[in-house]
Formats: C-alpha cells, structure tokens, sequence
C-alpha cells in the first residue's frame, strides 16, 4: 500500500445567525457570499459533513474513506478498533461575534438513543476575545427542571449563569449536559468528539421573533442538563493541556526543527497552528501551515520533522 504522509484538508465553512467575518478576513478562508460565517469545520468525520483531502495523491478523497482504507495505519490500532471506520473527532474555528444560544449537549448513551450519534464532549481552546467578549459557563445556583424551564420562558434564566471573561490561551472543557454559550466577539478553536447534536434551550429572544427564530429543543434536553451549581473554574484549564476520555491536547511551542515519531503517540496526531508558520514534512511530502490551518499526521507515518516558529495545538485520539 502506497505510503501515508501529513494530510490537508478543505475547510467547511458554515454561516450561522452569530457568526462575524474573521474567518475570511484573519484566517484566509473563502466565504462565497456576505452571509455571516460563525464556524469553519476543518476537520469532520460528520455524515454529510466529511472533510476532502487537499494535498497529495489522496487530494479529492474524503477522511472516512481513508479511515476505511488505512484502518489503524492512519487512525492507530486501538482507536480503529473502537471507532471503527468513522473518523473519531470534529475539529471547529468559531467566530462568535452575535450570542451564541445557550446549548447543551447530550452523552454517548442519550445520543446512540435519541440520534444514533456520539455524544459530544468538547474542548475550546480561546484564540482570540475582544474586551466584550464573555463566556456563560453552568448554572451560580441550583434549579429544578420546572424552574429552568420557566426562566427560559420568562428571559430570566441569563441571571442564574456562571459568566466567565474569556483570556486568550485558556482551554474550557465543557461536558455533556453543561449549560454554554458566548457573545461578543470571540474566536475558538473547538476540538470535540464527531457529534453535530446540539440541543438549544434559549436563544437571547431570537426565537421569539419569526423572522429570527430557529428550532428549540428545551423538552429534549431537559432531562440531560447538569442543574447543580458550578464553579466555571473548574472548566478552564491554564496550562495549555486538556484530556477527556475521546482525546487529548497540548500546546507546543516549535523554534527551529524538531523530530518526532508518529507510532509513539498510538494515535493520529492533527496540529493547529495558534501563531507563526511551520513546515512539516514527513512521507517524502512537506506542508507549510500557518495560524489557523491544520494537519493530520498519520498514527504510523513513522519519523515526520516540524521546522520553523510556531505555537501548536497537538491533538490526539484516545481509544
């Protein structure tokens, strides 16, 4: 079989009522109309949302045939064998300029239920806040289902959540059933398990309005959400590192060239550039990225190099 190397992809672009234009004017991706773009999906084993190679002999081949076709050469052993021949992660850029709904998200075993899907655990690692940029993260006081359920109705419910002012370089780890949404001009890079089920509970009066309003799912998600109270700085990871049980991730700084090996990692790896540029090669190929690209790295590339200055999200799976 023909050897793997570090896989590009194109991005998906997705507008959304919330969303700004720093996606196509500070990262370079191609919007083709003047709608409002709020995510860029650069990375998706999604149904109907599945990432296309760019780069390549592989260029035009889509990450879930490549799964398919590499098995655990691409995705590491022991994730194939768990995930099968899907894709495990989604990997986002955001651009929340307007409010984000307030949303949660179901577990594994909700979501195999109700949708035949993965759940959805997530990372956001903060790339860029304004000073007006704020985060609602968990309830500061404890409510019953009836309780919720009527503030949301009432548009009372904004004076019962955490707020948290978003610093940029900080990873938040919202768990399913998490109360969250964000406002005023933020940019995340959102990591989170292959799952597009999102369960809005309010949406900042939107939905009150025809011409605004989009689908609610308050009866859904009323028996998934985490009503206790919660301290948002249990979330927010300092240090540059967070793991769930589906992956884990880390910053890395890059000064000059530095030699890695891929079968150590028993994973895929994907790098995210945070700032500066890089040159990865590994395959007899070799990528340029810059801030808000990413690259895949296969799980048994073997010896690949990153040269140059930069700082990287390191991104892997876990079985």
């Amino acid at each position: 079989m023909t050897k793997l190397y570090p896989l590009k992809f194109n991005p998906i672009l997705k507008e959304r009522v919330w969303g700004g234009d720093k996606l196509t004017n500070s990262f370079g991706k191609k919007n083709i109309d003047e709608n409002p773009i709020g995510e860029s999906w650069e990375l998706s084993g999604v149904q109907d949302d599945i990432s296309i190679v760019s780069n390549g002999f592989l260029e035009g081949n889509d990450i879930n045939d490549l799964v398919e076709t590499y098995l655990g050469d691409l995705t590491g052993d022991a994730i194939y064998e768990r995930y099968g021949n899907e894709f495990p992660l989604l990997i986002k850029i955001l651009d929340i300029r307007d409010s984000l709904s307030l949303q949660i998200h179901p577990d594994d075993n909700t979501a195999k239920m109700r949708h035949n899907s993965y759940g959805k655990t997530e990372c956001w690692y903060i790339l860029d806040a304004e000073p007006t940029a704020k985060i609602y993260l968990g309830l500061n006081k404890k409510l019953t289902p009836q309780e919720f359920y009527d503030r949301c109705n009432s548009d009372t419910i904004e004076e019962t959540l955490n707020v948290v002012t978003p610093i940029i370089g900080d990873i938040i780890h919202i768990a399913p059933g998490t109360l969250h949404a964000a406002t005023g001009g933020i940019v995340v890079v959102e990591v989170q398990q292959v799952s597009d089920v999102t369960y809005r509970v309010y949406d900042w009066g939107r939905e009150h309005n025809p011409k605004t309003a989009r689908e609610m799912h308050i009866d859904l998600a009323i028996d998934c959400i985490n009503y206790d109270i919660l301290n948002p700085n249990s979330l927010i990871k300092k240090d540059g590192k967070c793991e769930t049980p589906y992956f884990k991730i880390e910053k890395v700084k890059i000064n000059g060239k530095k030699r890695m090996e891929s079968h150590l990692f028993e994973s895929f790896i994907i790098y995210f550039v945070i700032e500066g540029e890089a040159i990865i090669k590994g395959g007899d190929v070799a990528e340029t990225v810059k801030k808000g690209d990413n690259i895949l790295i296969p799980a048994y590339l073997g010896e690949y190099t990153i040269l140059g200055k930069a700082t990287l999200l390191e991104i892997t799976g876990k079985a």
